[in-house]
């Protein structure tokens, strides 16, 4: 049965885990193997480190469980960033447990794999983990209709294509967006990411398919978006973009662009606007 084997994981204790994670919030982490029947599909490397030996590089979740007494039934599913090329999983990722955990949200750090040359890659594995996180409802205290969706530059792009074009089934309950590159246009997408999933020759329709800002409908989630005025990466038009394409389908929407930071700070303490985010955060979260 599929869904006792993905619940056969190594579990982390928490204070084994990290010194961030605060006992009194979170219940316990552990490790999730997204396909432990066989892979879907490949792209080439898939049971390989990537960069650092240190990483397991297989595709899978670390979920962390907020303390029973706290939990709401949220959960977030979060993707880190990386510009389709690596993930930066611990400030895009893990270190944003202790956070959620907290407001009483269940969190989970989807590790997913790189495109080279299989655009359809990282989206099955996003997919497979709503999956997954749905099918545990129970086990974890997760509401299945309250599952929403993280994601950070390229994992925000990630996150808005699965907002924008899964199955009403895998569609997630909202999303969460850290600079989010969420268009393909050449003009303002970020380059790297752009050409790490689609390629050096990309025709006008591919084009479309994957510029978010294109895909919105009635049905697309809500959504927070969080840029930086000075976002060298991603400029922050690919927010205002996602932002008005929302709202022109009537889809509930809030954007903050705070006056400097840069790019990829995600929970960086010193990121100059920390404790004004994280209060946008929470703000958002329960607002609905």
């Amino acid at each position: 049965m599929k869904k006792v084997t993905h619940l056969m994981v190594i579990a982390l204790l928490l204070t084994t885990y990290s010194g961030h994670l605060a006992a009194q919030y979170t219940q316990q982490a552990f490790e999730v193997d997204l396909w432990p029947n066989g892979l879907p599909n490949t792209n080439g490397v898939d049971h390989l480190p990537y960069d650092d030996e240190t990483r397991n590089y297989k595709p899978g979740l670390r979920v962390f469980l907020p303390a029973e007494e706290v939990a709401t039934g949220r959960a977030v599913i979060a993707c880190p960033g990386g510009g389709y090329h690596g993930l930066a999983y611990d400030h895009e990722g893990y270190d944003w447990a202790p956070f959620f955990n907290k407001l009483g949200i269940a969190y989970a750090v989807l590790k997913y794999r790189m495109p080279r040359g299989n655009r359809e890659v990282p989206f099955s594995d996003a997919e497979e983990a709503f999956r997954v996180v749905k099918e545990n409802a129970a086990a974890w205290r997760i509401n299945p209709d309250d599952v929403g969706i993280m994601g950070s530059s390229a994992g925000g792009h990630l996150a808005a294509t699965v907002a924008t074009r899964s199955k009403p089934e895998l569609r997630p309950a909202f999303q969460l967006l850290f600079y989010p590159v969420i268009t393909m246009d050449e003009t303002f997408t970020h380059m790297g990411s752009r050409h790490n999933l689609l390629g050096e020759e990309v025709s006008p329709e591919l084009e479309a398919l994957y510029s978010n800002e294109k895909q919105v409908t009635t049905t697309t989630p809500r959504a927070l978006i969080l840029f930086s005025d000075d976002d060298g990466g991603v400029p922050p038009i690919n927010g205002v973009y996602y932002y008005l394409a929302l709202k022109r389908q009537a889809v509930p929407a809030s954007l903050y662009i705070y006056p400097s930071g840069g790019h990829g700070w995600g929970y960086r303490e010193d990121f100059k606007y920390h404790k004004e985010l994280l209060q946008n955060i929470e703000g958002w979260l329960t607002s609905f």
